[in-house]
């Protein structure tokens, strides 16, 4: 009660908000300039994420897209700054351009816009195509709409094959994805890959299972398979190892699997496939190693690792890659040599 008597209350004056000097400011912080949307839906929703600021205070926001008003706004809790999220779900495909426009009460405005693009989904160019990573900027598999889980941190290459960037490896980084809905009794993987020849030695593609046995260094050869190179700075071999369940098998083409990387600065295309009798490595089309094979196990092969050995095949020291790889696109069938070299030339420069 004494708290509340009037000699403990300060007394309120009105304080004179001086003059409207600047024009509001607006940030939008989604979608920003070059977001690409991709989702399995030909028509989806966004949240639009923006923020307005003005010296003395706001009196409309307003939000279109394509030069089409869809939200406006004139009541702000802070009338100096506003914090919105507005839901839109009636985005399609194609190119967008979002320009939200802040004016403050003596009529002074300013207009912030951005380019996003909503991709259509992506549909499987190949028969048996399973998975497909383009690595343009991101690390989304655009058959499952799914990002791989970042291990380190990986990056881009800038240039590519197809679609102006690549997955560009660096040390203690790479991918992983689950490998549900990749895996039957015949298997392909095809890419194209520039590399580089520090480390010596790195894993490139692996789907191995654990290794109980030895959990620190992983080495378990008797499931799966395990696509890596070795070799030096001026030769590299390719080579495949793949599990029956029981044992294992080498495909290990020697020189025929082998390049110079003081020689072959430019992209090469590698591929291999696993059917129940046979299996075969190829560079740019040609087999450098092909040999029987009685068929693949995968149990407890869970993980699809890009770009390194680990976890499950680092006891040799095949760990991460520093090379470029691009338009990486996994098949649920053996291709022919045929495929791969069509698959070559309509993705190649």
């Amino acid at each position: 009660m004494v708290a509340c008597t009037d000699s403990y209350i300060d007394e309120i004056n009105p304080v004179d908000q001086g003059s409207d000097e600047v024009a509001p400011t607006v940030m939008i912080n989604f979608p920003v300039e070059g977001t690409l949307i991709r989702v399995s839906e030909d028509v989806t929703s966004i949240n639009i994420m923006f923020e307005a600021t003005d010296d003395i205070e706001i009196q409309t926001i307003t939000v279109n897209l394509n030069g089409n008003e869809i939200a406006s706004f004139d009541a702000f809790r802070d009338y100096r700054r506003a914090i919105v999220e507005y839901p839109y779900d009636n985005l399609t495909n194609g190119e967008h351009t979002l320009t939200v426009t802040a004016t403050d009460l003596s009529g002074k405005s300013t207009d912030n816009s951005v380019n996003f693009e909503k991709v259509p989904p992506y549909q499987p160019l190949y028969e048996a195509e399973v998975f497909y990573l383009p690595s343009d900027g991101d690390y989304m598999e655009l058959i499952s709409i799914s990002n791989g889980t970042v291990i380190g941190s990986p990056g881009f290459a800038g240039q590519g094959v197809q679609g102006g960037n690549a997955y560009a490896g660096a040390a203690e980084s790479y991918l992983t994805f689950p490998t549900t809905g990749l895996l039957g009794e015949e298997f392909s993987a095809v890419f194209w890959y520039k590399i580089n020849p520090d480390p010596a030695r790195a894993g490139i593609l692996v789907i191995s299972p654990p290794d109980p046995n030895n959990p620190d260094a992983m080495n378990n050869r008797t499931k799966g398979f395990r696509f890596f190179r070795e070799g030096s700075a001026s030769n590299q071999t390719f080579k495949l190892n793949v599990g029956n369940g029981t044992a294992e098998t080498w495909f290990d083409g020697g020189a025929e699997a082998s390049v110079d990387p003081t020689i072959t600065s430019d992209w090469v295309h590698l591929a291999f496939t696993i059917t129940g009798s046979s299996c075969a490595v190829y560079i740019n089309g040609e087999v450098v190693s092909e040999g029987e094979f009685e068929g693949i196990s995968w149990a407890d092969c869970d993980i699809l690792s890009i770009g390194s050995g680990a976890p499950r095949f680092t006891e040799w020291g095949h760990l991460s890659d520093r090379s470029f790889l691009d338009e990486l696109r996994i098949f649920n069938k053996a291709l022919s040599q045929e495929e791969i070299r069509n698959i070559i030339n309509a993705e190649q420069p």
